[in-house]
């Protein structure tokens, strides 16, 4: 699905972070594709580099930047980075995390830390980063990626489930907190999408197919369809929309 003309960012700069694989690669093409340079932010340099070269091979421009989110220094250095390549910040796409699937009471703390460090405390510390510029310019996106999980009880996903219901009550307080500055906060909630992150269980048939039954469309999404929700976030049409989590998930979570 191409989501070339659906929004043009062309002046605007995104960061991406998670950006190497799956829908954060997704989202970072969209946007490069959309006309905004990118930084895109993961760990996995060798995935950040091929992104560059594919985006440059298009006529597109984007910026590598190896950064551990949960890290506050890696974090400032990725923005800096990123203002001092193309002179500004215009859009904030918080989409690094990861998962765990472990029963609570086998649950070590070092892997509950490790979760909710990711994907709660890396969301806290990119917004807090990019916000003083989004403030100062009196403009700009941030759309944080969040979870259907968030939203319903999920087994052997305590860990998960929490740090991204942590991330709906981010946003909406960030939202508040900012709308009268020119800058709006929204939240995607993904269901089942699939990405490398879930390529193991995907290669279960049965497994699969247990997943599968328990969303209504019977099927995964793909990466490409998150993409026009992203554009719309990230661009003008969403200038009066603030505080919102955007649900895609099949279905799943309507019950």
């Amino acid at each position: 699905m191409s989501t070339a003309g659906v929004v043009r960012l062309d002046g605007k700069v995104a960061i991406v972070t998670g950006a190497g694989r799956g829908l954060g690669r997704a989202m970072a093409t969209a946007l490069v594709d959309a006309g905004a340079a990118v930084t895109v932010a993961s760990r996995t340099v060798a995935e950040l580099d091929s992104f560059v070269s594919e985006a440059a091979a298009t006529g597109g421009r984007a910026l590598a930047c190896a950064t551990d989110i949960t890290d506050e220094a890696s974090v400032e250095e990725m923005v800096e980075r990123t203002v001092e390549t193309y002179g500004r910040v215009d859009i904030l796409v918080n989409n690094g995390g990861i998962v765990a699937t472990t029963p609570l009471v086998d649950q070590t703390a070092g892997e509950w830390d490790a979760v909710v460090a990711t994907n709660l405390r890396g969301t806290f510390l990119a917004t807090r980063a990019v916000g003083r510029h989004l403030l100062a310019q009196g403009s700009g996106k941030v759309v944080n990626i969040a979870s259907n999980f968030a939203l319903q009880g999920v087994a052997n996903h305590a860990a998960y489930s929490a740090s991204k219901a942590g991330v709906i009550g981010f946003t909406r307080s960030m939202a508040m907190e900012w709308a009268r500055s020119g800058v709006q906060v929204n939240a995607i909630a993904p269901g089942y999408f699939a990405t490398p992150l879930n390529a193991e269980m995907r290669e279960d048939a049965d497994v699969l197919a247990k997943v599968v039954r328990a969303i209504p469309a019977r099927r995964m999404g793909e990466p490409e369809e998150i993409t026009p929700w992203l554009l719309l976030l990230a661009g003008s049409a969403s200038d009066f929309m603030t505080g919102e989590v955007v649900v895609i998930d099949g279905g799943q979570s309507v019950r």
